[in-house]
């Protein structure tokens, strides 16, 4: 059974940067789309970015173009979301999700509901 493992997080100041990993455990392939997500209080939660199996499709959410970088690596499947300049309102509990793809050009989906495995998130904090 696949299983996300995440660590990183915490409580940064503004304009800090701050590195997220993930791993995906339970699972020996590389053959899925990791995305990372956010929710804050009072909010839904909503796409950040996401990378695809070959790590050559990217996707970002708007606010976060230029503000943060997904990679992954494939040989010890695991998932990283570097994020720079952080503003208060980046704050929320954010989270990585895979979901199972066909292809190693299938590109990232940005909805909620196409990724079946999700890790527990960290809470990330943004004091200005």
């Amino acid at each position: 059974q696949m299983q996300l493992v995440e660590s990183g997080g915490g409580l940064v100041q503004a304009g800090d940067s701050l590195r997220l990993s993930c791993a995906v455990v339970g699972h020996r392939n590389s053959d899925y789309a990791m995305g990372w997500f956010r929710q804050a209080p009072g909010k839904e939660r909503e796409f950040v970015g996401g990378i695809g199996w070959s790590a050559g499709t990217q996707k970002y959410a708007d606010d976060m173009k230029g503000r943060c970088t997904i990679s992954r690596d494939n040989t010890n499947n695991t998932g990283t979301l570097q994020m720079n300049s952080l503003k208060p309102q980046h704050a929320a509990h954010y989270y990585c999700a895979v979901v199972p793809t066909q292809r190693p050009d299938t590109g990232v989906g940005v909805a909620v509901w196409r990724y079946g495995y999700w890790g527990h998130g960290f809470q990330v904090s943004v004091v200005s």
